[in-house]
């Protein structure tokens, strides 16, 4: 005799297994990953800029590191982690001194809402 499995088992079985694929951490970047200071003066000293991050993943948003491509760029941010659904912020400082010309910068940040880093960009020109 065949057994038939009733269609609203497979239904629930189907809804266990997707409830049971594991949650996670999603790191966006609110506006833009880049920011352009433009043109600025050394002897007016360190510039800053704010990049948004948002949290649209399920679980919090840990940022566990943040490297700059230089020490003429340091960086901010709250160590606590980013709830789902919410914001935080990451401040970039750029010291022009004795960087005349043209210049970019990476700012990698290391998250468990991305695998490997999330790279964001400050450029400008210092007179």
């Amino acid at each position: 005799m065949k057994r038939i499995i009733p269609l609203f088992a497979l239904i629930l079985l189907s809804a266990n297994f997707i409830s049971a694929q594991p949650k996670e951490a999603v790191i966006v970047v609110i506006d833009s990953a880049v920011y352009d200071f433009g043109t600025i003066k050394e002897k007016n000293g360190t510039v800053s800029c704010t990049f948004k991050i948002k949290n649209e993943g399920e679980m919090p948003l840990n940022i566990s590191k943040i490297f700059s491509s230089c020490n003429c760029a340091t960086t901010e941010w709250n160590k606590s982690p980013i709830e789902a659904g919410m914001t935080g912020e990451i401040i970039v400082t750029f010291n022009p001194a004795e960087r005349p010309g043209p210049f970019t910068r990476s700012i990698s940040i290391y998250s468990n809402g991305k695998v490997g880093s999330l790279v964001l960009t400050i450029k400008g020109n210092v007179e």
